[in-house]
């Protein structure tokens, strides 16, 4: 495939004799469904100045399981776009001049937006975003906790220490069957976290429906955030660096 020329919102392919195609439109005209009910992803998705409505992804989480962390969110994210795949309606009477659709999907969801997959050769791709995370700490993979008492050790055991975030992006090209997904990784350092900041943190809950019990961008919790190595974004849960490059990498698989 040529090389991708990318300006502002753009993407333009260059073709034989030097020419160039405008193949993608721009992304602002794309409809977005965003899979998760994760505030924290709502948040990164809006900053990224997209528009989008949910959509849910229904599976059983622990009937899959990997003994590598980055395979398990790569398989946890493909199932979930296989579970939002099965859900999406078709129509035979699909615009030629359809807005691009964008979807992407996570955890958990609501709504179940009517949209087309490419019958209309001529429609712009419809793509298919899902999401995984799950935190290693100690070479031991954590998922949500089971419940307060387990949130509390989780929280607790940082304390002076480090964990790693592991966050997969799986998208897919609804029109083309073309899938691509990467994981990203980010290692966290803590200084030491008192009692009292862990026990409101509890109190409100969010903790409890999180990988790892693990928010390092928490008013509670940020003090005691020592050293990030990579983006806070990716360890909210989506990693703007990736999923804006898979989106576009799908895109141009037309």
């Amino acid at each position: 495939m040529a090389d991708i020329c990318l300006f502002q919102n753009l993407i333009i392919c260059p073709i034989e004799f030097g020419a160039c195609c405008l193949v993608i439109c721009d992304y602002d005209l794309m409809q977005i469904i965003l899979g998760s009910s994760s505030i924290a992803r709502q948040k990164i998705l809006a900053e990224m100045g997209y528009e989008f409505t949910l959509m849910s992804a229904d599976i059983d989480e622990k009937a899959i399981r990997t003994a590598k962390p980055e395979d398990l969110v790569m398989a946890l994210a493909k199932a979930k776009a296989d579970a939002i795949v099965s859900k999406l309606q078709t129509s035979d009477d699909q615009e030629k001049d359809a807005k691009p659709s964008i979807l992407i999907a996570s955890d958990t969801a609501k709504g179940n937006p009517k949209i087309h997959i490419g019958e209309d050769k001529d429609a712009e791709p419809t793509l298919l975003i899902t999401c995984d995370q799950v935190v290693v700490y100690e070479g031991v993979i954590r998922e949500k906790p089971s419940g307060e008492e387990e949130a509390r050790q989780f929280i607790k055991s940082y304390s002076g220490k480090h964990a790693s975030t592991v966050s997969s992006v799986f998208v897919t090209n609804l029109k083309t069957g073309f899938t691509k997904g990467d994981w990203d990784k980010v290692e966290i350092h803590f200084h030491e976290i008192p009692d009292h900041a862990i026990d409101k943190l509890l109190e409100e809950g969010l903790v409890l429906r999180v990988a790892g019990a693990l928010i390092i961008e928490h008013p509670l919790i940020v003090p005691y955030v020592k050293e990030v190595k990579g983006t806070t974004d990716s360890v909210m849960g989506l990693p703007k660096a990736l999923t804006e490059k898979l989106l576009k990498e799908a895109a141009m698989n037309v």
